[in-house]
């Protein structure tokens, strides 16, 4: 019997939020790191459903270079006795090993050195939810214990997982919603942290898998469920790693910075929602109340608010700086982490720049506001569809301008193709779709 050999994937996690590369023998490791896989330009126009968009910027022209990066290497041994997991993300450049335009690590990577320039860095984590799908398991209470056992040994195994991959999971959670779960990972520099929520998207459905279960990060695999989110928190420090997020005498204990930082996400909220939350089933998702982002709002402690200021503990002698941070509500697993914290990080650095004031610390509910009062406060509808969404993509001009207009006729026009493709689904049907997907 041939013995299998073990593979090495190169990957990158594409617009689509699909995680795709090209493999090498764990033999020729050492030489291949160096020298990369070779790539193609053209898919990045592919959809999710693997159907290039056409026209597109490159056509059948153009080679470019799958570079992994020797630091960002991810192997799982022993899952359901398969070959172990094993890839490094990668970065996409030019033949001559400059980045190229359309790669998302890279624009992550331009953005935190534009914000080092500053003084500043970004400590983030993504809490990621998913659902279960295939398990015949009897129904259990939300949060309950007994949905965490009836599941057993699948959490026990994914921390495991997680651990052996570096991800450094903190938490894991049965959800509110039926079969639902929630992987909590602990902060990191923004590349690892990005990085982070792609190794545990691939190890968790890896893990499902071999259970005989389909692991879906969808937004909405069923239109009467739960949605599931992605929840990107965000923290300064100082170059020296000093926390700078934290001022308990200013409006929701957001420093100077902070503030600045948060403003420049609000302003603009609805252009990033098109980035963060890129596809015709995200908007299932993003509706009020149902504990999703659906107004463009900077909350303290609400599951409402895009931008949430999160709780710390308030026990005596607590020092909280070091915890303290924002959540980003509106992203989910559709689009591409490193693009989502990109724009996250650029929508920042432009409140710093303009020295923008803390935005208004919403309470209550918008729905129950007057159209005044949200004129007044700045309050507006997030877009509710992907045709909304890349509407307030074009009107944003500043947004637009932090990516290249190659990439964003790209990015377009693959999310125009995926329109067409899903275009007269139901809302079932549409989330059965991209549930099989993602």
């Amino acid at each position: 019997m041939i013995k299998p050999e073990e593979l090495v994937t190169f990957v990158t996690t594409d617009i689509a939020a699909i995680t795709r590369g090209r493999a090498v023998s764990a033999a020729s490791l050492p030489g291949a790191l160096s020298k990369g896989v070779g790539w193609v330009p053209a898919n990045l126009s592919l959809t999710p459903f693997d159907e290039i968009a056409s026209p597109n910027p490159f056509g059948s022209s153009g080679d470019l270079r799958l570079m992994p990066d020797p630091e960002a290497g991810v192997r799982v041994d022993g899952i359901g006795g398969r070959t172990p997991l094993h890839f490094y993300h990668s970065d996409i450049t030019n033949l001559d090993g400059t980045p190229w335009e359309g790669c998302v690590r890279s624009m992550l990577k331009a953005a935190v050195a534009d914000l080092e320039v500053m003084g500043l860095r970004v400590v983030s984590a993504f809490e990621q939810e998913f659902q279960i799908l295939g398990a015949s398991w009897p129904a259990a209470p939300s949060f309950g214990l007994s949905a965490q056992r009836r599941a057993d040994p699948f959490g026990p195994m994914l921390m495991a997982a997680l651990d052996a991959a570096g991800c450094d999971p903190e938490c894991f959670l049965p959800e509110y919603g039926r079969d639902q779960f929630e992987i909590v990972c602990g902060p990191a520099g923004a590349v690892q942290a990005a990085d982070r929520a792609v190794s545990i998207r691939e190890i968790t459905r890896e893990l499902a898998t071999t259970l005989g279960w389909q692991a879906s990060f969808c937004p909405k695999t069923d239109p009467n469920g739960v949605g599931n989110g992605v929840h990107i928190h965000l923290s300064l420090t100082d170059l020296q790693g000093n926390p700078v997020t934290f001022d308990a005498s200013r409006p929701g204990r957001l420093s100077a910075h902070a503030g600045a930082f948060a403003a420049g996400i609000v302003r603009h909220m609805a252009a990033l929602t098109a980035l963060a939350a890129p596809s015709a089933v995200s908007y299932q998702r993003l509706k009020p109340h149902h504990w999703a982002a659906s107004w463009t709002t900077l909350g303290e402690k609400d599951r409402e608010a895009t931008l949430r200021i999160c709780p710390t503990s308030e026990r005596p002698g607590y020092d909280p700086s070091r915890a303290f941070n924002m959540e980003f509500r509106a992203a989910d697993a559709t689009a591409s982490p490193h693009l989502s914290l990109a724009m996250l990080i650029r929508a920042g650095i432009e409140g710093l720049k303009a020295g923008l004031d803390t935005p208004p610390i919403i309470k209550g509910d918008p729905d129950e506001m007057s159209a005044e009062d949200r004129a007044r406060l700045g309050i507006r509808r997030l877009p509710g569809s992907l045709g909304e969404a890349l509407a307030a993509l074009e009107a944003d001009a500043v947004v637009c301008g932090w990516m290249s207009p190659t990439f964003l006729e790209c990015w377009r026009g693959m999310r125009l193709k995926e329109l067409e493709i899903v275009s007269g689904l139901d809302d079932a049907a549409l989330c059965r779709r991209y549930a099989e997907v993602y």
